[in-house]
């Protein structure tokens, strides 16, 4: 096939690039190219900004495709300009949505591509629904060829997941993990969360590419093992080594505290503090035989021992461990005053 990729070096994208890449499609990647010693020596580079659109349409000529794949989406406008670059370019237009568009809370925590689509606590899902709304408009009116992917908490060896963080990333949660310090953990570390390691979303999404049964449908591409947040951190832990100290504080409380550039609201009550559990049923029935296969326990020492060896990833957050000290003594004086 050959297929288009808006973006291509992120979390997501990077696996899906290699694996397209080593099955021998034809793989064109459109991006301001800031990783661009990170591709395949065999896939060809499109570097500008796609907001350019003149530039963009003098560097595709008259090319064709048979998938565009939009991973940098995050507004309407952006889908309006794609609308018009790739409406008579492409078989098929992926839009990479979010998992996170789910309605906060759901009515049931198995969700399904037919959840339904609200969140009153974080702009950026509110955008990915607009955005799903417009493609899907577009393809009951006009026969837009749009399919919709909702991963949920993808990840690789670059970052590690965890729940509470600064804006400089996980690494400073590590660091209190290595220095004995207690980590903050939302609510009490109970609720469910699905971890995805992202060669095994690239198998799926890929299984989706060309695929007739993707066209006008939705699909989530997740693992089928869900973990409570209180093991995640300690398979973080186990993975450094380390004893953890887990310290629970209320979702609520640490969204009203936290800076607002760190958006808790979004993050936690939009996303991370609600249990979910993702039916991908859908997704097994249009690419047959998928299934994720690395463990999170597999995964994160992937990432830990990748951590480690790469000093440059290892980016200190003194704000962020400040603020965590400030919390849990705030919260200890509550107790004692009560």
């Amino acid at each position: 096939m050959k297929i288009l990729m808006i973006g291509g070096t992120g979390t997501i994208s990077s696996a899906i690039t290699r694996q397209l890449a080593e099955n021998g499609h034809e793989l064109w990647l459109l991006n301001r190219g800031t990783r661009k010693n990170e591709v395949p020596a065999s896939v060809k580079q499109l570097i500008v900004d796609i907001d350019d659109t003149d530039k963009v349409l003098q560097l595709l000529g008259d090319e064709q495709f048979d998938s565009v794949c939009e991973f940098i989406g995050f507004l309407p406008s952006q889908v309006e300009r794609d609308i018009r670059l790739f409406s008579k370019r492409t078989r098929q237009y992926v839009y990479i949505s979010s998992a996170s568009a789910y309605n906060k809370p759901a009515a049931s925590h198995m969700i399904t591509e037919g959840t339904s689509l609200a969140n009153p606590h974080w702009e950026y899902s509110r955008n990915k629904i607009a955005c799903e709304e417009l493609l899907m408009k577009e393809y009951r009116e006009y026969g837009f060829p749009v399919t919709i992917v909702r991963p949920s908490h993808t990840y690789c060896e670059r970052g590690v997941p965890v729940s509470v963080h600064g804006l400089k990333g996980s690494w400073q949660v590590l660091k209190r993990m290595m220095e004995d310090k207690p980590v903050i953990v939302h609510g009490d570390g109970s609720s469910l969360w699905t971890l995805t390691w992202n060669e095994d979303f690239a198998r799926g999404f890929i299984g989706l590419l060309g695929n007739p049964k993707a066209i006008g449908e939705a699909f989530q591409i997740m693992s089928d093992e869900q973990l409570t947040w209180n093991q995640i951190y300690e398979c973080v832990a186990n993975a450094l080594h380390v004893t953890p100290h887990l310290y629970h504080v209320s979702s609520d409380f640490l969204a009203a505290v936290a800076p607002k550039e760190w958006d808790f609201e979004g993050n936690l009550l939009g996303d991370k503090a609600v249990t979910v559990c993702f039916d991908c049923t859908k997704l097994k029935r249009a690419v047959p035989g998928y299934q994720a296969t690395t463990r999170f326990d597999e995964g994160v020492r992937r990432c830990v021992a990748y951590l480690l060896a790469h000093p440059e990833l290892q980016t200190e957050d003194s704000e962020f461990d400040t603020w965590c000290d400030r919390v849990i003594e705030a919260q200890e004086v509550a107790k004692g005053q009560l």
